[in-house]
């Protein structure tokens, strides 16, 4: 079996392949104070939740955007099977021409997840990867990431408008599906606000996309993107949860042999 680690700001997710098959996926805390054999114990803890032992892992590979926690958790990995741990970066080949002014301040996530989306259908397309912030990037049909945008993700500007504001309330983001602009009530106007709103953004960046890449461009997302988000979309976006699980994997049979 292989594993595939991400180490975010929130969590650390975990996934494992047999046979080029993902059999499971779960997640820890990203906790800033556990030790390496703290997160061996929980490591150890999950594959046992999914019936895996740790002698059954064959090889690893790590993509981190914390890089406090990225020594830690590979010491983790070497203390429950002594395998070789990939660490995403430079060196590692991932099939793409990286067009950017600094390529090493592309988040390995980012990296992954358009190795991911490229493996499921050509460019040119984009990739949404949706967190606190919602970062997107682009490959051409030159298969060359050639840059993108972030902008504010939908929770932090709900959280930012309720903080600096006296009389606007915390509403729900992800139950409520706003059918309107029309909202009869404070809760109901934030919401649809929110909601609606990031998804016009989203509209919007993927018209400007299609004008710099073609029209055929394709867009993926990932991430905490709410449903309602993705419904209240015009352009048509495939959702795939474990898409940056799928591209560390790529990436490791990609440099395996090496």
């Amino acid at each position: 079996m292989i594993l595939t680690v991400n180490i975010g700001n929130t969590h650390i997710t975990l996934g494992g392949y047999q046979q080029d098959t993902l059999q499971f996926c779960g997640r820890l805390h990203a906790d800033p104070a556990a030790t390496a054999d703290e997160y061996a114990i929980q490591i150890i803890n999950l594959l046992t939740l999914h019936h895996t032992a740790p002698v059954e892992i064959e090889g690893a590979i790590l993509g981190s955007v914390v890089p406090s926690l990225t020594g830690r958790v590979v010491a983790a990995l070497r203390l429950l099977s002594n395998v070789r741990v990939m660490t995403v970066g430079p060196g590692l080949k991932s099939g793409l021409k990286l067009r950017l002014d600094n390529p090493a301040q592309l988040g390995a996530e980012l990296l992954c997840g358009v190795v991911a989306a490229m493996e499921d259908a050509p460019p040119p397309m984009a990739v949404i990867l949706a967190d606190t912030a919602i970062s997107i990037m682009a490959v051409n049909d030159k298969r060359e990431l050639v840059g993108g945008v972030i902008l504010p993700g939908p929770q932090l500007s709900a959280d930012s408008l309720v903080r600096n504001t006296a009389q606007l309330p915390q509403v729900d983001l992800i139950g409520a599906a706003p059918a309107s602009v029309l909202g009869k009530n404070t809760s109901a106007c934030l919401q649809a606000g929110v909601i609606l709103g990031t998804a016009c953004q989203l509209d919007g960046l993927a018209a400007r996309f299609c004008a710099e890449l073609g029209p055929k461009t394709r867009f993926y997302a990932t991430g905490n993107l709410p449903a309602s988000i993705r419904r209240a979309c015009k352009t048509p976006i495939l959702y795939r949860e474990t898409l940056i699980t799928d591209g560390l994997y790529k990436i490791w049979q990609r440099n395996r042999k090496g």
